[in-house]
């Protein structure tokens, strides 16, 4: 007999970002939590996801990327909550739907990366593979799967070959691979100014230290960097495209501008969520410094905002729009070493109360 399966009470809301509102879900459904179920911005936080990615590249449709978060969000956040995760991965796509069945079957929701170019819903001709989604259910008579996603308010119904599609992609930036996180979560939290000095404390180092890959590869790149360096460089090469021809300043403003804001991003390059959490973890702790903290990321992120409206407003000449993207950007490069010094701030007053 054809098998369905369905986990009904599965919480889920929209969210900014495709991983925290996925972890943000699934700590709900776990009954996970400190003062309940924790917000989206509280979840970022605590990943100490925080990071700066940019290249150009001709390679690249648009000739530029740019991303505000670090590779391992996905496991550093459950991992920092004590939890374990196994990240699995293969070409095969019996194996990796295995996975999910295994999951699904139990009565466990599974977080998955998908394509969002072959993601039917999504409707978006971008690909971009390191999308995360989360299945919680199959029907095998209708060749569906029923998928959540953050940008959706209601569960998707999947055909199983588009899914399967989504999973088995090699777009930029890296081979999808059926990649499934299979996560035990604890049957409790830590404590939270623990668990959110030891992010900070990552995130800041992310910035200041770059020693990890992030989510791109910058080894072919035309330019690029990351951190604190990656901020400098983008505002030093905003500055030269003034005098770029119209159609290719048009498509570089534009793009940068929705890598900013429309990318996932929870808005302001990721630094809006980071500052709804650090709210909520001064609010959970009473920490001063990570008050300051929140006020920092706030700046930064509004700042990161108008660098993208600049690069889009309505009924300016282009050129006009350019000088205005690059008086806003060439404001990021301090804010964003104010930000890394306030989470380093906070994460030492943190351990401080927690001694």
């Amino acid at each position: 007999m054809p098998r369905r399966t369905l986990i009904k009470d599965y919480p889920h809301r929209m969210a900014g970002h495709c991983g925290s509102g996925a972890m943000r879900d699934l700590l709900h459904w776990h009954g996970l939590g400190w003062d309940g179920p924790p917000d989206e911005g509280l979840v970022f936080a605590l990943g100490g996801a925080v990071g700066l990615s940019y290249l150009r590249s001709s390679d690249l449709v648009p000739p530029l990327y740019l991303v505000g978060r670090g590779a391992d969000f996905e496991v550093d956040l459950p991992r920092r909550l004590g939890g374990q995760v196994h990240v699995l991965t293969t070409d095969d796509p019996r194996e990796g739907w295995s996975w999910v069945l295994d999951e699904i079957e139990a009565g466990r929701p599974s977080l998955v990366w998908g394509d969002i170019g072959e993601l039917p819903y999504l409707r978006v001709q971008l690909r971009m593979s390191r999308h995360d989604i989360v299945v919680i259910g199959h029907d095998e008579a209708e060749g569906i799967a029923f998928v959540v996603d953050n940008d959706r308010a209601e569960v998707q119904e999947v055909p199983l070959d588009a899914l399967a599609r989504a999973r088995s992609s090699k777009s930029f930036p890296e081979p999808t691979r059926h990649c499934t996180y299979r996560i035990i979560w604890p049957d409790a939290l830590p404590d939270v100014a623990e668990v959110a000095a030891e992010a900070f404390r990552q995130s800041a180092a992310s910035m200041r230290r770059p020693s990890q890959p992030g989510i791109v590869d910058l080894t072919t790149a035309a330019a690029g960097a990351e951190g604190l360096a990656a901020v400098v460089q983008l505002a030093a090469d905003v500055r030269t495209w003034a005098d770029l021809p119209i159609d290719d300043l048009e498509i570089l403003l534009f793009s940068l501008s929705a890598f900013i804001e429309k990318a996932g991003t929870g808005g302001g390059l990721f630094r809006r969520l980071l500052a709804d959490g650090c709210a909520d973890v001064a609010r959970l702790t009473g920490d001063f410094a990570t008050a300051q903290l929140a006020v920092s990321a706030s700046r930064c992120a509004q700042a990161w905002t108008e660098t993208a409206r600049a690069g889009i407003r309505r009924d300016v000449d282009v050129r006009a729009r350019a000088a205005g993207m690059s008086l806003a950007a060439s404001r990021l490069p301090e804010l964003e070493l104010d930000l890394v010094e306030s989470l380093e701030s906070a994460s030492s007053s943190l351990m401080a109360e927690d001694r």
